[in-house]
């Protein structure tokens, strides 16, 4: 079941403001460089190599963030934020296992030569309450280490990948942020995992070359550099931007970003975990990312 938003003030004022704003892009596209007047020149594939497994060190310094006392904390204010239990008695564990989380890469839709369909955006650790409510840890590398950068509600990343390994072993699940489509693909199909992306490719899924096509059609005069870009009309394609310090034990939902005009895809900022000197602002989504349908919360 796709997650109903829910948003809370920002808890630091204008500052919070601003470095939402900021964030808006950054990670997925900070070192892009000018790429959209490739994206429709470009040759369509037949096959694209599967992007970089995440190490099993990764893996484990990431469960062991998701883990920690600390985020655990978190947490049991997390799940109990509804008042469907008591922070008390929410006693929250980990669910199964850390997997990589990948999304559609601006590279493929940019038509780079041996660019892989999707990358790696975070790496999720799920998470259940006493009383059965599910929550994804998402933890990333910040610079100094692994971090937990946001918690979201449901188990989305789990259960895609499990339907995945499913339907095209050894293959590569991935989301495609815009649409929060989920798909796999591996050799020269790519597959749907979820109702929209059965709407983009159909039921039984199309070619890799004909998923590329059609990914540079919706994004490629979106991309970095493009005047779509430029204007501003993704939600503006700022750098990093860090966020007023404050005390770690603090937690509140992310209020989104502005959305974007009628013409684009709205974008929606995830906002990181941090250390004792503050947080730092990462958008958690795709180049022009939103997260639909998921509820959020600062760690």
């Amino acid at each position: 079941m796709k997650r109903n938003p829910r948003t809370a003030p920002a808890r630091t004022g204008a500052a919070r403001e601003a470095a939402l704003a900021g964030a808006a892009v950054c990670l997925a596209l900070g070192a892009l460089g000018t790429l959209s007047g490739q994206a429709a020149a470009a040759p369509a594939p037949a096959q694209a190599p599967a992007p970089v497994p995440a190490a099993a060190a990764d893996l484990a310094a990431a469960r062991a963030a998701a883990t920690s006392p600390a985020t655990l904390s978190t947490l049991s204010r997390f799940f109990a934020r509804d008042g469907a239990v008591a922070r008390s008695t929410a006693e929250p564990r980990a669910g199964g296992a850390t997997v990589a989380v990948y999304v559609l890469s601006p590279d493929f839709v940019a038509g780079k030569k041996g660019a892989p369909v999707a990358r790696s955006e975070f790496l999720a650790t799920p998470a259940v309450s006493s009383d059965g409510q599910k929550a994804s840890v998402w933890a990333a590398d910040t610079g100094s280490g692994w971090q937990v950068v946001n918690i979201a509600t449901g188990d989305d990343e789990f259960r895609y990948a499990k339907a995945g390994a499913a339907k095209l072993h050894g293959g590569t699940v991935f989301r495609e942020p815009q649409t929060d489509a989920w798909y796999v693909t591996g050799g020269s199909r790519v597959l749907p995992l979820d109702e929209d992306a059965v709407r983009a490719v159909g039921t039984k899924g199309t070619t890799l070359a004909a998923y590329r096509a059609r990914v540079a059609a919706a994004y490629g005069d979106k991309l970095p550099g493009s005047a779509y870009a430029k204007k501003g009309a993704a939600g503006g394609y700022g750098g990093p931007a860090q966020a007023a310090p404050e005390q770690p034990e603090q937690a509140a939902q992310a209020a989104p970003a502005p959305a974007a005009p009628a013409d684009g895809p709205a974008v929606s900022a995830a906002v990181a975990a941090a250390g004792a000197g503050g947080l730092t602002v990462l958008l958690l989504g795709g180049f022009t990312a939103r997260r639909l349908h998921r509820r959020t919360r600062e760690v």
